[in-house]
């Protein structure tokens, strides 16, 4: 089930153009990924982020584990060695001792897409009280122009170690493709005048005659 669930995933992510996979061609369950960063108000804009994402056997019961292969990313929720602490890629239930939720942890509904736009997410807004890096946690509370100037270094070395031809997606080249409408019925809003007469029926009309003549009779009376 496993290896069915994750080639139904790489095949629809192969599509889009925010992310680069590879996966070793003997071991599904390891792949490469390449994420840029395409939000604009982003301090890490057009960086090309280097990770790895290794499946369990019972995946999708069991989360995966992402690590940065990027070096030197100074961010609250990233270890030193890459390892990336994010409420998504925990196991499934509640833990008391964090305090996070069954719904903020990993379940079986959540896929690759899920996380790797949570990671995108985090990399932006990260969790600063439960920080995997102190030292970056407390420069990014504290010395905010230091820490965004930290942040634009990694980005340029990664875009020089970016795959040769690769580049960054435009917005236009990520916005959605606009559905075309159906067309109307044109036969129906272009009705001859006989078909536009909503009036009634020959028998509507003598029935009316008839509904007069009575109530002249009971005049009559």
């Amino acid at each position: 089930m496993a290896q069915k669930r994750l080639m139904q995933e790489l095949q629809a992510l192969q599509k889009e153009k925010w992310v680069d996979i590879t996966t070793d061609e003997i071991n599904l369950f390891r792949w490469k990924i390449g994420l840029w960063v395409v939000n604009p108000d982003s301090v890490w804009h057009g960086a090309f982020l280097k990770a790895e994402m290794r499946f369990p056997a019972d995946y999708p019961y069991q989360p995966p584990v992402f690590r940065f292969l990027t070096p030197s990313i100074i961010h609250p929720n990233v270890y030193l060695d890459g390892n990336l602490c994010i409420s998504i890629l925990h196991k499934p239930g509640e833990d008391e001792q964090s305090g996070e939720l069954a719904s903020e942890r990993w379940n079986v509904l959540h896929g690759v897409e899920s996380v790797l736009r949570s990671v995108l997410l985090l990399m932006d807004d990260p969790e600063i009280n439960s920080a995997a890096n102190v030292d970056a946690s407390v420069l990014y509370r504290d010395n905010r122009p230091f820490y965004d100037r930290m942040a634009r270094v990694v980005v340029e070395e990664t875009q020089k170690g970016k795959p040769a031809g690769a580049r960054m997606p435009s917005m236009e080249e990520l916005a959605p493709t606009p559905v075309k409408p159906v067309d109307d019925d044109t036969d129906f809003w272009n009705m001859s005048d006989e078909e536009e007469d909503f009036g009634g029926s020959d028998s509507d009309e003598n029935m009316e005659d008839d509904f007069d003549d009575d109530f002249e009779d009971e005049d009559d009376k």
